[in-house]
């Protein structure tokens, strides 16, 4: 774990406070130096707006001085680094970490242990989402014989419980027709453990949560099994804040909202040098958090609550229950929008009208710093074919789901004059079985027939 602090002045003395409220409650409300206390997961790509990136733009920082300048207090950020959510609560619940991002199921478990421990805390924006859920994956070994989840039964599966991959590997096992408590070995590992385990043979498959699946099916280190987007269901990461935070420093609190605004502009704007610049800082290779975070990726950032997200926390409640992280949580008081309306004043109603762009057939070319965007996925293989060894990265949409994956790694389907990508080589297989005279063929045959 890495703790590093950044900030805001030259002053020869910063006094950090270190009481029950995080950063500034020791000296009261009149002091006049204040740290403020953000934990993130730099490794969690979907949080890179309230976390990696915001932190590498220096946005927060910028609009802190601002504030200083109007009240006469000095500023400081400490960025705390966390591999899952689960002890950014931790951290909140105590006292120590003032504003936390993190996915939908930790959100939850964040709001029930705040009331439970009588720290309070609220949801008051979004960081990335998929609509669908696909920005949780379960993956297993690339010459695995796995060939759906039904498969999974007697086998060993880790996961980190509690955590949103958690909740898409229940209940995708559960509407494949298996318990998840009895017909599989659930392994409660952290990420980078999980991975290691894979790749050891200590566990058969892994479901997880942006970026590890993309980052071992990238390195070849793993196959995709279950595409979580086939669940149809909203998932996202977002930020909370803790209540007495908010309430004693509405003013820091807007100026992290404004910075996080400001960060999801340059990531929407600038795919290519956002997704560059959090590769920089967390040693993942760019192609892999451009899947995600690129023009028409897995994710799709905007902070804006949407009630159709606000709705997928109601249903996540009851899975959290049924596994014993949570008795119940109040989702309506959890989330707080106000903070976020007041910073965007009239432009809330606007994001909330607005679209989630839709995912793309896209290739990186070796040098450049923009994609270059397809009309189809046969016409990005006849690219692709077109110029071999100059290609960085191929993405292609999921023809079900919709889900970005890469072309090099898709199951593809040859559907008459059609050539369809998917995620998981039991969903290609679905479609061939569904289409008389579709069959799966491999990724060299689709390069050739597009060529």
């Amino acid at each position: 774990m890495k703790r590093t602090t950044t900030a805001l002045t030259a002053a020869a003395l910063l006094i950090t406070l270190t009481s029950g409220c995080g950063g500034d409650a020791a000296a009261g409300d009149d002091a006049r130096h204040v740290t403020v206390t953000v934990g993130y997961q730099s490794k969690t790509i979907n949080t890179v707006t309230a976390g990696t990136l915001l932190r590498s733009l220096g946005y927060f920082e910028r609009e802190l001085a601002a504030q200083g300048q109007k009240d006469g207090i000095t500023y400081k950020v400490e960025w705390q680094d966390y591999a899952t959510g689960a002890p950014i609560t931790a951290q909140m619940t105590a006292g120590k970490i003032d504003i936390g991002s993190m996915g939908d199921f930790p959100l939850l478990i964040n709001a029930a242990r705040g009331k439970q421990l009588n720290n309070p805390t609220h949801l008051v924006s979004v960081t990335g989402h998929n609509p669908r859920g696909g920005l949780n994956t379960v993956v297993t070994a690339p010459d695995a014989s796995l060939r759906s989840l039904k498969d999974l039964r007697g086998k060993k599966v880790s996961t980190s419980v509690g955590s949103a991959a958690d909740g898409t590997l229940v209940r995708a096992l559960q509407r494949a027709g298996l318990d998840p408590q009895k017909d599989i070995r659930k392994l409660n590992q952290q990420p980078a453990v999980g991975a290691s385990a894979l790749q050891a043979g200590g566990a058969d498959a892994l479901s997880q949560f942006v970026a590890w699946p993309g980052l071992l099916v990238f390195q070849g280190k793993a196959k995709a099994l279950y595409d979580g987007a086939e669940l149809n269901l909203p998932t996202f990461h977002g930020v909370t804040v803790r209540e007495d935070f908010a309430e004693r420093r509405p003013q820091v609190l807007d100026a992290f909202l404004k910075a996080q605004i400001e960060a999801t502009g340059y990531l929407n704007e600038h795919p290519v040098q956002a997704a560059e610049k959090v590769a920089d800082v967390t040693g993942l290779p760019a192609e892999v958090v451009y899947l995600y975070n690129g023009s028409g990726g897995i994710a799709t950032f905007d902070p804006v609550l949407r009630p159709e997200l606000v709705a997928a926390l109601e249903e996540d409640v009851p899975v959290l229950r049924s596994a014993g992280l949570v008795d119940d949580v109040d989702v309506a008081s959890f989330v707080d929008d106000a903070p976020l309306k007041r910073v965007y004043g009239t432009g809330y109603a606007e994001r909330l009208g607005a679209a989630a762009p839709a995912s793309r057939a896209e290739v990186w070319l070796k040098g450049e710093d923009r994609t270059r965007a397809f009309a189809s996925p046969a016409a990005l293989l006849e690219f692709v074919a077109g110029h071999p060894g100059q290609v960085r990265a191929a993405y292609v949409p999921d023809a079900a789901t919709g889900t970005r994956w890469y072309a090099d790694k898709a199951a593809w389907v040859q559907d008459g004059p059609d050539l369809l990508p998917f995620v998981t080589e039991a969903a290609a297989r679905a479609h061939a079985a569904a289409h008389p005279g579709a069959r799966t063929v491999t990724y060299a045959a689709a390069l050739e027939r597009a060529s």
